[in-house]
């Protein structure tokens, strides 16, 4: 679309019916469906648009002005974003940074991810956080055509989602002294930065077998962040399963929350998630308090799991967000240490599975 242009009329409709005018930006589309919700961080939208934690979903940046540094390369948490769409206050036209090799706008078209902008996000945002995260659909279509594409919407709960977004064979990156096996759930490149810092890294598909996973003697194996419902991975569970007590495991988000379910635990979908770069968590034998980096609609039922320390909890809503079971040399969060966007104040939890790992070898 050309600066003299005008962007198209469009509307965004919910599943409950509420609905909300814009204009069509993006990727030309007639209708886009997908379960909304909201993210708070104030930067880093390419980041957050191409992370596969996404797929199945429409994200509402609660930031009013997106777009407005442009989108590098080197931002990309995957090759391509998984999101069905994006719900913006205002797209800017123009973008400045040196870093930028293109605009959001172009972005997205080259990406096939229809956008609207022009909505009225603090009133989205309110009524999500009411009525909880629903389908939505939002395109130039009537009304009708979208309230009836946003209720024909199944959401996220019972969908496999990982199958969709998770490498189709493995691969290896990384330089660090050590081997980590990393099960991709939908993992991010910060993540597999993170990981190559401490070792050489193994990046196999969600459905990955123990025996297979285990076969070259790695030093640990790590489960990463992923889209959906955690009930649904579950040959990612029993691999999990198998290799407990055996070489220490390291999970992130979904990981952690297949963490909790091979150990016995259970999960639930939260109202409206927890989406953004600037949640308190505390760590229960410190006190520490970390601002960390989250995206996730799901969450571990504290006291659910048996035989473990539960060690951090969400200050907001007092949520479980980690676990330990020190034996059998395996942890997990629920937040995101590695950030991309966000703070660094958790990034220790590498140092911790790298201590973890040496341990693990020296005892062998």
């Amino acid at each position: 679309m050309s600066a003299s242009t005008p962007p198209a009329a469009a509307l965004l409709v919910l599943r409950d019916g509420e609905t909300f005018e814009g204009e069509a930006v993006g990727a030309p589309a007639g209708v886009s469906a997908g379960e909304v919700v909201f993210n708070t961080v104030m930067s880093g939208y390419t980041e957050v648009i191409t992370d596969p934690s996404y797929a199945g979903q429409i994200i509402t940046f609660t930031y009013p002005h997106i777009g407005n540094y442009g989108v590098s390369s080197d931002d990309f948490e995957a090759a391509r974003p998984w999101c069905r769409g994006v719900i913006m206050r205002d797209l800017a036209r123009l973008h400045s940074s040196w870093r930028a090799e293109g605009s959001l706008e172009d972005f997205l078209r080259e990406h096939n991810v229809a956008a609207i902008s022009g909505i009225d996000t603090r009133r989205l945002t309110r009524h999500i956080r009411d009525a909880g995260s629903m389908p939505g659909a939002f395109g130039v279509a009537s009304r009708a055509d979208l309230l009836a594409a946003a209720r024909a919407e199944p959401g996220t709960s019972g969908v496999d989602l990982v199958g969709q977004v998770t490498t189709a064979e493995p691969y290896t990156c990384g330089h660090g002294p050590r081997r980590v096996v990393a099960y991709d759930l939908g993992i991010k490149s910060t993540i597999l930065r993170c990981l190559g810092e401490l070792a050489t890294v193994t990046v196999v598909p969600a459905q990955t077998p123990a025996s297979e996973a285990l076969a070259g003697r790695p030093d640990g194996v790590f489960f990463s962040n992923g889209p959906g419902d955690p009930e649904m991975a579950v040959a990612t569970v029993e691999a999990m399963k198998e290799m407990l007590g055996r070489v220490p495991v390291f999970g992130i988000c979904l990981g952690y929350q297949l963490l909790a379910l091979a150990l016995g635990g259970s999960t639930f979908k939260m109202r409206f998630g927890h989406h953004g770069g600037n949640v308190p968590i505390r760590c229960n034998s410190t006190g520490r308090i970390e601002i960390t980096s989250q995206n996730h609609n799901f969450a571990v039922a504290a006291g659910s799991v048996p035989g473990v320390a539960e060690t951090h909890v969400c200050l907001n809503d007092d949520t479980l967000a980690g676990l330990e079971l020190p034996d059998a040399e395996a942890f997990g969060v629920q937040y995101h240490p590695e950030a991309g966007p966000g703070p660094h104040d958790a990034r220790h939890h590498f140092a911790r599975f790298a201590e973890m790992m040496d341990r693990h070898r020296a005892a062998a």
